[in-house]
């Protein structure tokens, strides 16, 4: 089965079926570069969408990625991040294994179809010009036996005709002859070329234009061999990424598999707890027998005044427990008292490690640096080891302030580990904010609480207590009546009130006190008759009347 012999007279549609070819070849190497182009921006897609939904560094969103579910979220972005890496490899083999190396073939195809067609067609010009030959001789010995015979019929008219002389006789003879000579020449010429025609002829159909079609054929066969090739690649570049896709993608099912329910609920109660015990039991109070009446450990201290303020707390509040039911917006306190005290806890445990990072980061330098000196004392050409004491001073400083800070959070952290209730032991009544049994003294307020923690304090007087009973329990019972003022505050810090049951301040402002702070780090004040609500004890200067009703007597 061969071109040369079989397709011998189709020059013209072998040369139409080869470009044909060429076309369909560089069709497939723009599918292809196509695909390479879906592939790139299939992955630069996965990546921004891996990149949208990674939580920003340094933010809220960050911390809440703790949980399990958010960890196996975070490793599928991860994972498909890996996922559109593949997909780049597939378009960067496609390219160089298909895209490339077809192009270059396609030139080199083009070339060689171009020289073989150029062999044929030449082949064709020399047998149409052997041909053309053949033709002249063939009409020449043609035109050679006309004049022959008609000289030949001249001589005979001649020579029969008794009235023309022997001499135009002869002449006539003699161009017969000659005419009869050139017709043999013609004849001999003739029969030359038609053997050398039919000799070129054979050449060109059984040597040349068969040899000249199978080098076609070949070409075209390495042409269809080529793409088949091309295609397998094609398929295999796919096939090797298969492997890591489905790593990627076990990966994402092994991190779907590490998400524990329980260890994200225990990680809620880390986050939120805020380390106060639920209050206790009240105590039944027999009203029919008032002077035996005593103040139970879980009763509230003030009969009246906590009673009303519970009561109407309740009403507001629905049940909640307001002053840490979301955090107060804007920058808090250094020792992070605006907090409950389990989560104050956390907080300045998390300031301390942060801390001792510092001063291994301070420490790892300055032992660099020593060594950078002793460098400089054994080999002065290098540096002047003297250039580099003030940099060890600085950083010893570091090192003494970072320290000192240390300090201050680990006191803050042990006055807090202290404070924190034991669960089990008889605690205080809390009820909207933990309100405990003692009143600390004006002392205490101004002076040696640093910032209210949000805890409260085990130490209670029954004295005051009774002091208190013996105060309120006149008006006991008359529920309309609003709470006395006790004293005046000072609004050391502009505070605004986020949460049911606050009160926001400014800076400077003069309010009054309705109730003291508990222990629990919040203080009760009012502005007018129907503004009043909690801020941080921290955040006011009390100035509490002795003479007031209701107040406490400070020792």
């Amino acid at each position: 089965m061969s071109w040369g012999t079989e397709l011998w007279d189709q020059f013209d549609n072998l040369e139409k079926h080869t470009q044909w070819g060429i076309d369909i070849l560089e069709k497939y190497i723009k599918f292809v570069k196509e695909r390479t182009e879906i592939e790139i921006s299939y992955a630069k897609q996965l990546r921004n969408l891996s990149k949208k939904y990674q939580p920003k560094r340094n933010s809220k969103e960050e911390e809440e990625y703790k949980y399990t579910s958010c960890k196996a979220f975070i490793s599928t972005l991860n994972e498909m991040n890996d996922y559109a890496g593949q997909h780049e490899v597939i378009s960067e083999n496609m390219t160089s294994q298909i895209t490339v190396e077809l192009a270059r073939y396609v030139q080199e195809l083009k070339q060689e179809r171009k020289s073989h067609f150029h062999d044929g067609r030449k082949a064709q010009q020399h047998i149409e010009t052997c041909w053309k030959q053949l033709e002249s001789s063939k009409r020449r010995f043609e035109r050679d036996c006309k004049e022959a015979d008609r000289a030949q019929q001249y001589f005979e008219k001649m020579d029969a005709d008794i009235n023309v002389t022997k001499a135009d006789v002869e002449k006539a003879r003699q161009q017969a002859q000659l005419r009869h000579q050139m017709a043999e020449d013609s004849k001999a010429d003739y029969s030359s070329a038609l053997q050398k025609f039919n000799h070129e002829q054979r050449e060109h159909y059984c040597t040349h234009i068969p040899s000249i079609f199978q080098k076609i054929q070949e070409m075209e066969e390495r042409r269809i061999v080529r793409i088949g090739e091309s295609m397998k690649t094609y398929a295999e570049v796919d096939r090797q990424v298969i492997p890591i896709i489905g790593k990627c993608l076990d990966g994402i099912a092994k991190a779907a598999e590490s998400i524990d329910q329980k260890n994200d609920s225990q990680l809620v109660i880390e986050a939120y707890k805020s380390g106060f015990e639920p209050p206790g039991d009240i105590e039944f109070e027999d009203y029919t027998q008032p002077m035996k009446r005593t103040i139970s450990e879980t009763s509230l201290s003030n009969s009246r005044g906590d009673s009303k303020t519970e009561l109407k707390f309740a009403s507001k509040s629905k049940g909640k427990l307001w002053p840490f039911i979301k955090k107060n917006k804007g920058a808090g306190p250094e020792d992070f008292s605006n907090l409950p005290p389990e989560q104050r806890r956390k907080k300045l445990q998390q300031k301390v490690d942060e801390l001792n990072k510092e001063i291994q980061k301070e420490m790892d330098q300055r032992d660099a640096i020593t060594k950078m000196k002793d460098v400089y004392v054994k080999n002065p050409q290098m540096g002047d080891p003297d250039s580099l004491d003030h940099k060890l001073i600085e950083v010893g400083q570091n090192i003494e302030k970072l320290r000192l800070e240390v300090q201050k959070f680990e006191a803050w952290l042990t006055e807090v580990e202290g404070r924190l209730p034991i669960r089990g032991e008889q605690t205080r009544r809390q009820s909207g904010i933990y309100e405990a049994q003692t009143t600390p003294s004006v002392n205490n307020c101004a002076q040696d609480r640093e910032s209210p923690d949000g805890s409260y304090t085990e130490e209670q007087s029954q004295e005051n207590e009774l002091k208190m009973m013996a105060t309120d329990f006149d008006d006991e019972f008359d529920d309309e009546e609003p709470l006395p003022t006790i004293g005046t505050c000072k609004a050391l810090y502009t505070f605004e009130g986020q949460n049911e049951g606050t009160i926001s301040i400014a800076e400077g402002e003069i309010l009054y006190v309705i109730e003291e702070d508990k222990g629990d780090g919040w203080t009760r004040i009012r502005r007018n008759e129907d503004e009043e609500g909690y801020v941080p004890t921290s955040y006011v200067e009390v100035y509490l009347d002795k003479n007031a009703k209701g107040a406490m007597t400070y020792i």
